[in-house]
């Protein structure tokens, strides 16, 4: 860091005018500026190399073209969220449809909504993206906060008034049913850390297909899960195939199911959703249900732009998914006497 770095306070020092008089030519409002001054302001300021703050310019325009992403920095990512598979592939895509059209991006991890305000305030954003908070807390924002902002896979019924991009999650959830009934399984179980919102519409399109599935609620917490698995591993080899409702949890059983001799799929089958790079990289590579994030981006810029031209006010945005075949699954051998 350069400690001699020319600063405001000394150009308006050096010149004997105001700091404000000084930020305001830096910021073009030289409308009450006299050009003389002007002149001075502007040569000094070049003579004594001053580097203006980004941060400052910004701030001090009407439109400082900042959008705000705020995720919710939630505990199921034990301190890694920015690097889960759909958190990274969505700030991927936004970061690029953004800057297409000549936004700024800024990113912040909290679990306390109430800080949003307050962060869209102090850097004069023009909208923000959310992802991953509740109703309550986008209802509580909507009331508090003038500027656009679209709820990146919310689980919202109609009639909030608020702009939520979400995904076919029952369709995927029954796309993948269909996919493993054609492999000739007849036992699915089906694994989530909860039961509500997206993950329950997801093992709700499953048992749209296998009535009798069972849905297996397990830790959040990686240790306690193995735990989990330790205690429950016969239940779950009594299922020929496993839908996890993410490429994380997909993989995560079958490291689990690999360290006691199980070998997917020769052994089981097991399945996942996202499409994140994880389903890609993993061996077996997962077979998963995708969603394309580049469109998601697309359509939230699209649907932000209306917010701000006040030609929309609510929207509950579906966006399709897709059946993604890989190495984790296989036909169902049946084995005789």
């Amino acid at each position: 860091m350069n400690n001699d770095r020319v600063r405001m306070v000394d150009i308006a020092e050096e010149l004997g005018v105001s700091t404000a008089t000084v930020s305001n030519v830096i910021h073009g409002k030289t409308k009450k500026v006299s050009p003389e001054t002007v002149k001075r302001v502007q040569e000094l300021l070049e003579k004594r190399s001053y580097i203006p703050s980004m941060a400052g310019i910004l701030l001090a325009q009407n439109d400082s073209k900042i959008v705000g992403v705020v995720v919710n920095d939630h505990e199921k990512y034990e301190g890694h969220t920015l690097e889960d598979g759909f958190i990274s592939a969505s700030l991927n895509e936004l970061s690029k449809e953004l800057d297409r059209e000549g936004y700024f991006m800024m990113v912040k991890l909290t679990t306390d909504a109430d800080e949003i305000p307050r962060f869209a305030s102090m850097w004069n954003m023009v909208g923000i993206v959310i992802i991953g908070f509740c109703l309550h807390d986008y209802q509580r924002l909507r009331a508090k906060m003038h500027i656009p902002f679209i709820i990146y896979d919310g689980f919202l019924e109609c009639g909030t008034g608020l702009v939520n991009l979400t995904l076919d999650n029952y369709g995927g959830g029954k796309m993948m049913g269909e996919y493993l009934k054609e492999l000739g399984h007849e036992k699915v179980l089906c694994i989530a850390d909860n039961d509500t919102c997206m993950d329950r519409d997801r093992y709700l399109g499953l048992k749209s297909v296998y009535p009798q599935c069972e849905l297996m609620v397990v830790p959040m917490s990686l240790g306690e899960r193995r735990d989990f698995y330790e205690k429950n591993i016969e239940k779950i080899l009594k299922h020929t195939a496993v839908f996890a409702v993410s490429d994380y949890y997909a993989a995560d059983l079958m490291k689990f199911l690999r360290s006691k001799g199980v070998k997917t799929p020769e052994s089981i089958t097991v399945t996942g959703f996202d499409d994140s790079i994880l389903s890609r990289q993993f061996e077996p590579s997962i077979t998963t249900i995708g969603q394309n994030h580049s469109e998601r981006a697309r359509v939230a810029l699209e649907l932000f732009l209306k917010l701000r031209a006040g030609e929309l006010t609510e929207c509950n945005h579906l966006l399709p998914v897709s059946l993604i075949k890989r190495e984790s699954s296989a036909e169902r051998i049946v084995q005789t006497p």
